[in-house]
């Protein structure tokens, strides 16, 4: 490899690690926007944890990254189930039959998805050396 494709690979994957941690960082600061929230309005509800649970998982999915270089495609789709869940229980009164049912289809169809990709990973699993890509 060139010393130029080489430099340019350096500088991608620092700022890849710089872009991972302004993610983490503003995940925690959301945390604690939401965690003084709860705290003033002396109230902690559903929507409230759900949400919480979102930014630990964002946080797994980072550190998972910066430890192992790799995403693993399922938190993602975890995160948007919780998300659809979330959505569903906080604006279920207002929503129309329809709305409601593509609501629950979309994470119905992610949680196949899901079980799709693991069922994969175990039938053919990677090898030992296989980055996976």
């Amino acid at each position: 490899m060139s010393e130029n494709r080489m430099l340019g690979s350096r500088v991608l994957d620092l700022m890849q690690h710089i872009g991972l941690i302004i993610v983490a960082v503003a995940t925690v600061i959301a945390v604690a926007l939401e965690v003084n929230t709860m705290w003033q309005a002396r109230n902690v509800t559903l929507a409230d944890l759900l949400l919480m649970f979102i930014y630990l998982e964002v946080l797994a999915m980072v550190a998972i990254y910066l430890r192992s270089g790799k995403l693993p495609i399922r938190i993602p789709l975890y995160i948007a189930i919780v998300a659809l869940a979330r959505y569903l229980i906080l604006d279920m009164k207002g929503m129309d039959n329809w709305r409601l049912i593509t609501v629950a289809g979309a994470a119905l169809v992610l949680a196949l998805a899901i079980l799709a990709i693991r069922v994969g990973h175990t039938k053919y699993p990677y090898d030992k050396d296989d980055s996976g890509h």
